[in-house]
Protein backbone atom coordinates (compact mmCIF):
# COMPACT_ATOMS: atom_id res chain seq x y z
CA UNK A 1 0.00 0.00 0.00
CA UNK A 2 2.87 2.41 0.72
CA UNK A 3 4.00 2.16 -2.89
CA UNK A 4 0.46 2.90 -4.09
CA UNK A 5 0.35 5.98 -1.85
CA UNK A 6 3.69 7.22 -3.15
CA UNK A 7 2.75 6.71 -6.79
CA UNK A 8 -0.64 8.36 -6.32
CA UNK A 9 0.74 11.48 -4.66
CA UNK A 10 3.34 11.78 -7.44
CA UNK A 11 1.10 10.70 -10.33
CA UNK A 12 1.66 12.16 -13.80
CA UNK A 13 -2.11 12.71 -13.85
CA UNK A 14 -2.46 15.93 -11.87
CA UNK A 15 -6.01 15.19 -10.73
CA UNK A 16 -4.96 11.92 -9.11
CA UNK A 17 -2.65 13.76 -6.70
CA UNK A 18 -5.66 15.34 -5.01
CA UNK A 19 -7.68 12.14 -4.60
CA UNK A 20 -6.11 10.47 -1.56
CA UNK A 21 -5.83 13.67 0.52
CA UNK A 22 -9.44 14.54 -0.27
CA UNK A 23 -11.02 11.13 0.17
CA UNK A 24 -9.13 10.19 3.32
CA UNK A 25 -9.57 13.59 4.95
CA UNK A 26 -13.31 13.25 4.42
CA UNK A 27 -13.27 9.80 6.00
CA UNK A 28 -11.33 11.08 9.01
CA UNK A 29 -13.82 13.92 9.47
CA UNK A 30 -16.81 11.54 9.27
CA UNK A 31 -16.16 7.82 9.61
CA UNK A 32 -19.66 7.04 8.26
CA UNK A 33 -18.65 8.25 4.81
CA UNK A 34 -17.47 5.81 2.14
CA UNK A 35 -14.06 7.13 1.15
CA UNK A 36 -14.46 5.74 -2.38
CA UNK A 37 -17.44 7.98 -3.08
CA UNK A 38 -17.05 11.02 -5.33
CA UNK A 39 -20.66 12.14 -5.69
CA UNK A 40 -23.53 12.31 -3.23
CA UNK A 41 -25.67 10.34 -5.66
CA UNK A 42 -23.30 7.37 -5.82
CA UNK A 43 -24.96 3.98 -5.29
CA UNK A 44 -23.20 3.41 -1.97
CA UNK A 45 -24.10 3.82 1.68
CA UNK A 46 -22.12 6.81 2.92
CA UNK A 47 -21.85 8.52 -0.45
CA UNK A 48 -20.97 12.23 -0.41
CA UNK A 49 -19.86 15.10 -2.62
CA UNK A 50 -16.06 14.94 -2.51
CA UNK A 51 -15.73 17.97 -4.78
CA UNK A 52 -16.66 20.30 -1.92
CA UNK A 53 -13.86 18.99 0.31
CA UNK A 54 -11.36 19.06 -2.54
CA UNK A 55 -12.07 22.61 -3.62
CA UNK A 56 -12.67 24.20 -0.22
CA UNK A 57 -10.01 22.43 1.85
CA UNK A 58 -7.37 20.62 -0.23
CA UNK A 59 -7.01 23.26 -2.96
CA UNK A 60 -6.31 26.11 -0.47
CA UNK A 61 -3.78 23.83 1.24
CA UNK A 62 -2.14 23.19 -2.13
CA UNK A 63 -1.99 26.90 -2.98
CA UNK A 64 -0.51 27.76 0.42
CA UNK A 65 2.25 25.17 -0.04
CA UNK A 66 3.94 26.04 -3.33
CA UNK A 67 1.20 24.27 -5.36
CA UNK A 68 2.82 21.01 -4.34
CA UNK A 69 -0.01 18.92 -5.81
CA UNK A 70 -0.02 20.79 -9.10
CA UNK A 71 -1.87 24.06 -8.61
CA UNK A 72 -5.21 22.96 -10.05
CA UNK A 73 -7.99 25.35 -8.90
CA UNK A 74 -10.76 22.77 -9.40
CA UNK A 75 -9.24 19.28 -9.66
CA UNK A 76 -12.56 17.49 -9.08
CA UNK A 77 -14.09 19.22 -12.08
CA UNK A 78 -11.69 17.31 -14.34
CA UNK A 79 -12.71 14.24 -16.34
CA UNK A 80 -10.85 11.54 -14.33
CA UNK A 81 -13.09 12.10 -11.29
CA UNK A 82 -16.34 13.21 -12.92
CA UNK A 83 -17.74 9.82 -12.05
CA UNK A 84 -19.67 8.46 -9.04
CA UNK A 85 -16.84 6.65 -7.27
CA UNK A 86 -13.22 5.53 -7.20
CA UNK A 87 -13.62 1.88 -8.07
CA UNK A 88 -12.61 -0.77 -10.55
CA UNK A 89 -15.97 -0.26 -12.29
CA UNK A 90 -14.68 3.06 -13.67
CA UNK A 91 -11.25 1.81 -14.72
CA UNK A 92 -12.08 1.77 -18.43
CA UNK A 93 -12.79 5.52 -18.35
CA UNK A 94 -9.27 6.30 -17.13
CA UNK A 95 -6.34 7.17 -19.36
CA UNK A 96 -3.84 6.02 -16.72
CA UNK A 97 -5.33 2.71 -15.67
CA UNK A 98 -2.41 1.63 -13.48
CA UNK A 99 -2.57 4.93 -11.62
CA UNK A 100 -6.28 4.40 -11.08
CA UNK A 101 -5.58 0.92 -9.72
CA UNK A 102 -3.29 2.41 -7.08
CA UNK A 103 -6.01 4.81 -5.90
CA UNK A 104 -8.55 2.00 -5.76
CA UNK A 105 -6.13 -0.21 -3.87
CA UNK A 106 -5.57 2.28 -1.05
CA UNK A 107 -9.20 3.35 -0.69
CA UNK A 108 -10.49 -0.22 -0.79
CA UNK A 109 -8.15 -1.21 2.04
CA UNK A 110 -9.17 1.78 4.16
CA UNK A 111 -12.87 1.17 3.62
CA UNK A 112 -12.55 -2.54 4.33
CA UNK A 113 -10.62 -1.91 7.55
CA UNK A 114 -13.32 0.47 8.81
CA UNK A 115 -10.99 1.62 11.59
CA UNK A 116 -10.64 5.31 12.46
CA UNK A 117 -7.06 5.03 13.74
CA UNK A 118 -6.02 3.10 10.65
CA UNK A 119 -7.57 5.76 8.41
CA UNK A 120 -5.70 8.50 10.28
CA UNK A 121 -2.42 6.61 9.90
CA UNK A 122 -2.95 6.20 6.18
CA UNK A 123 -3.76 9.91 5.84
CA UNK A 124 -0.60 10.71 7.80
CA UNK A 125 1.42 8.61 5.37
CA UNK A 126 -0.17 10.47 2.48
CA UNK A 127 0.93 13.80 3.94
CA UNK A 128 4.41 12.44 4.58
CA UNK A 129 4.61 11.76 0.84
CA UNK A 130 3.22 15.22 0.13
CA UNK A 131 5.94 16.70 2.35
CA UNK A 132 8.59 14.73 0.47
CA UNK A 133 7.17 16.04 -2.76
CA UNK A 134 7.21 19.55 -1.33
CA UNK A 135 10.94 19.23 -0.61
CA UNK A 136 11.51 18.81 -4.36
CA UNK A 137 9.43 21.84 -5.35
CA UNK A 138 11.40 24.80 -6.68
CA UNK A 139 10.56 27.89 -4.66
CA UNK A 140 10.33 31.28 -6.38
CA UNK A 141 12.72 33.89 -4.97
CA UNK A 142 11.36 37.40 -5.70
CA UNK A 143 14.71 39.19 -5.72
CA UNK A 144 14.39 43.01 -5.61
CA UNK A 145 15.94 45.03 -8.42
CA UNK A 146 18.10 46.89 -5.92
CA UNK A 147 18.91 46.63 -2.22
CA UNK A 148 20.82 48.81 0.23
CA UNK A 149 23.63 47.57 2.42
CA UNK A 150 21.61 48.00 5.62
CA UNK A 151 18.60 46.13 4.22
CA UNK A 152 20.81 43.34 2.93
CA UNK A 153 22.41 42.96 6.36
CA UNK A 154 18.97 42.81 7.99
CA UNK A 155 18.01 40.04 5.58
CA UNK A 156 21.04 38.02 6.67
CA UNK A 157 20.34 38.59 10.36
CA UNK A 158 16.64 37.69 10.02
CA UNK A 159 17.45 34.56 8.03
CA UNK A 160 19.94 33.41 10.65
CA UNK A 161 17.64 34.22 13.58
CA UNK A 162 16.00 30.80 13.36
CA UNK A 163 17.96 27.62 14.05
CA UNK A 164 18.71 25.41 11.06
CA UNK A 165 21.52 23.09 12.12
CA UNK A 166 23.95 25.28 10.20
CA UNK A 167 22.14 24.94 6.86
CA UNK A 168 21.24 28.61 6.49
CA UNK A 169 24.68 29.81 7.58
CA UNK A 170 26.35 27.48 5.08
CA UNK A 171 24.06 28.64 2.25
CA UNK A 172 24.79 32.31 3.00
CA UNK A 173 28.53 31.67 3.35
CA UNK A 174 28.84 29.71 0.13
CA UNK A 175 26.82 32.35 -1.72
CA UNK A 176 28.98 35.17 -0.39
CA UNK A 177 32.28 33.47 -1.24
CA UNK A 178 30.94 32.57 -4.70
CA UNK A 179 30.05 36.19 -5.42
CA UNK A 180 33.35 37.47 -3.98
CA UNK A 181 35.22 35.08 -6.28
CA UNK A 182 33.27 36.21 -9.35
CA UNK A 183 33.41 39.93 -8.61
CA UNK A 184 37.08 40.13 -7.69
CA UNK A 185 38.25 37.22 -9.87
CA UNK A 186 40.05 35.62 -6.95
CA UNK A 187 39.07 32.08 -7.96
CA UNK A 188 36.83 30.48 -10.56
CA UNK A 189 34.31 28.74 -8.33
CA UNK A 190 33.27 27.42 -4.94
CA UNK A 191 32.73 23.75 -4.21
CA UNK A 192 30.56 22.65 -1.31
CA UNK A 193 28.81 19.56 -0.06
CA UNK A 194 25.45 19.02 1.58
CA UNK A 195 25.03 20.16 5.18
CA UNK A 196 24.56 16.51 6.17
CA UNK A 197 27.87 15.36 4.64
CA UNK A 198 31.12 15.27 6.58
CA UNK A 199 34.35 16.53 5.04
CA UNK A 200 35.81 13.04 5.27
CA UNK A 201 32.92 11.45 3.37
CA UNK A 202 33.11 13.98 0.53
CA UNK A 203 36.89 14.08 0.32
CA UNK A 204 36.83 17.87 0.80
CA UNK A 205 39.20 19.74 3.08
CA UNK A 206 36.46 21.91 4.56
CA UNK A 207 32.87 22.98 4.06
CA UNK A 208 33.87 25.18 1.11
CA UNK A 209 36.74 24.95 -1.34
CA UNK A 210 37.47 27.99 -3.48
CA UNK A 211 39.21 26.69 -6.58
CA UNK A 212 41.09 28.14 -9.56
CA UNK A 213 40.38 27.23 -13.19
CA UNK A 214 42.94 24.42 -13.02
CA UNK A 215 41.13 23.02 -9.92
CA UNK A 216 43.90 24.18 -7.59
CA UNK A 217 42.47 24.99 -4.18
CA UNK A 218 43.04 28.69 -3.48
CA UNK A 219 41.19 28.97 -0.18
CA UNK A 220 39.28 26.63 2.11
CA UNK A 221 36.45 27.81 4.35
CA UNK A 222 35.13 26.07 7.44
CA UNK A 223 31.67 27.28 8.50
CA UNK A 224 30.77 27.05 12.19
CA UNK A 225 27.35 27.88 13.57
CA UNK A 226 28.64 27.13 17.09
CA UNK A 227 31.48 28.61 19.11
CA UNK A 228 34.82 27.86 17.45
CA UNK A 229 37.37 26.00 19.61
CA UNK A 230 41.15 25.89 19.47
CA UNK A 231 41.10 22.14 18.85
CA UNK A 232 38.86 22.61 15.83
CA UNK A 233 41.28 25.14 14.37
CA UNK A 234 44.28 22.89 15.02
CA UNK A 235 42.56 19.88 13.45
CA UNK A 236 41.70 21.75 10.29
CA UNK A 237 45.18 23.32 10.01
CA UNK A 238 46.70 19.85 9.97
CA UNK A 239 44.42 18.79 7.10
CA UNK A 240 45.04 21.80 4.85
CA UNK A 241 48.79 21.85 5.48
CA UNK A 242 49.00 18.26 4.27
CA UNK A 243 47.37 19.33 0.99
CA UNK A 244 49.66 22.35 0.62
CA UNK A 245 46.82 24.88 0.92
CA UNK A 246 48.03 28.12 2.50
CA UNK A 247 44.77 30.02 3.01
CA UNK A 248 42.25 28.88 5.65
CA UNK A 249 39.17 30.86 6.62
CA UNK A 250 36.84 30.16 9.53
CA UNK A 251 33.34 31.62 9.47
CA UNK A 252 32.71 31.65 13.23
CA UNK A 253 29.27 33.16 13.57
CA UNK A 254 29.05 32.50 17.32
CA UNK A 255 32.57 33.68 18.13
CA UNK A 256 35.63 31.92 19.54
CA UNK A 257 35.90 30.00 22.80
CA UNK A 258 39.40 31.22 23.72
CA UNK A 259 40.39 34.17 21.57
CA UNK A 260 43.92 34.48 23.02
CA UNK A 261 44.81 30.86 22.29
CA UNK A 262 43.43 31.10 18.77
CA UNK A 263 45.32 34.35 18.14
CA UNK A 264 48.52 32.73 19.38
CA UNK A 265 47.97 29.73 17.10
CA UNK A 266 47.36 32.01 14.12
CA UNK A 267 50.67 33.82 14.78
CA UNK A 268 52.61 30.55 15.03
CA UNK A 269 51.10 29.14 11.85
CA UNK A 270 51.82 32.36 9.93
CA UNK A 271 55.54 31.89 10.57
CA UNK A 272 55.35 28.44 8.96
CA UNK A 273 53.48 29.75 5.91
CA UNK A 274 49.86 29.19 6.94
CA UNK A 275 47.38 32.08 6.76
CA UNK A 276 44.40 31.63 9.06
CA UNK A 277 41.47 34.04 9.23
CA UNK A 278 38.60 33.95 11.73
CA UNK A 279 35.57 36.16 11.28
CA UNK A 280 31.80 36.05 11.68
CA UNK A 281 29.72 36.00 8.53
CA UNK A 282 28.07 39.23 9.62
CA UNK A 283 31.40 41.06 9.82
CA UNK A 284 32.68 39.61 6.55
CA UNK A 285 29.41 40.35 4.74
CA UNK A 286 29.22 43.96 5.90
CA UNK A 287 32.59 44.76 4.32
CA UNK A 288 32.18 42.55 1.26
CA UNK A 289 28.71 43.82 0.39
CA UNK A 290 30.07 47.36 0.34
CA UNK A 291 32.92 46.46 -2.01
CA UNK A 292 30.85 44.43 -4.47
CA UNK A 293 28.35 47.28 -4.81
CA UNK A 294 24.64 47.37 -5.48
CA UNK A 295 24.75 44.96 -8.43
CA UNK A 296 26.89 42.56 -6.42
CA UNK A 297 24.43 42.63 -3.51
CA UNK A 298 21.63 41.61 -5.82
CA UNK A 299 23.87 38.88 -7.23
CA UNK A 300 24.39 37.66 -3.66
CA UNK A 301 20.64 37.45 -2.97
CA UNK A 302 20.13 35.40 -6.14
CA UNK A 303 23.06 33.14 -5.28
CA UNK A 304 21.61 32.34 -1.83
CA UNK A 305 18.47 30.99 -3.49
CA UNK A 306 20.57 28.97 -5.91
CA UNK A 307 22.53 27.46 -3.03
CA UNK A 308 19.37 26.54 -1.14
CA UNK A 309 17.93 24.84 -4.21
CA UNK A 310 21.07 23.14 -5.49
CA UNK A 311 21.86 21.56 -2.14
CA UNK A 312 18.26 20.65 -1.36
CA UNK A 313 17.89 22.68 1.79
CA UNK A 314 14.78 21.96 3.80
CA UNK A 315 11.65 23.56 2.38
CA UNK A 316 11.33 25.64 5.57
CA UNK A 317 14.60 27.41 4.85
CA UNK A 318 13.82 27.97 1.18
CA UNK A 319 10.37 29.37 1.92
CA UNK A 320 11.77 31.62 4.63
CA UNK A 321 14.33 33.12 2.25
CA UNK A 322 11.61 33.60 -0.34
CA UNK A 323 9.38 35.30 2.23
CA UNK A 324 12.14 37.65 3.37
CA UNK A 325 12.85 38.70 -0.22
CA UNK A 326 9.15 39.30 -0.82
CA UNK A 327 9.06 41.71 2.11
CA UNK A 328 11.92 43.88 0.81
Amino acid sequence: MLESIRLSVNSNIKTYRYVLPTQLLSKVADSNLDCRSLQAGADRVGSFDARTIAHQVVVPFDQANERVLGGSPEPYANNPVRIPEVSELNRSAQRNKKGWDHLCHVLDIVESADDEDFTKNVLLQVFIEVYRRLSEVRVAYPTPRRISLSRCMRLIDEFLAETSGGDRLLALSSALFAVIGRRFRLYSGVQRASITSSDASTGMLADLECVAEDDTIVLVVEVKDRVLTVSQVMGKVSDVREKQVAELFFVAQQGVEDQEQVDSLIEREFVSGQNIYVMSLSKLAEVSLVLIGEEGRRDFLIEVGSQLDEHRSDIRHRRRWSGLLADV
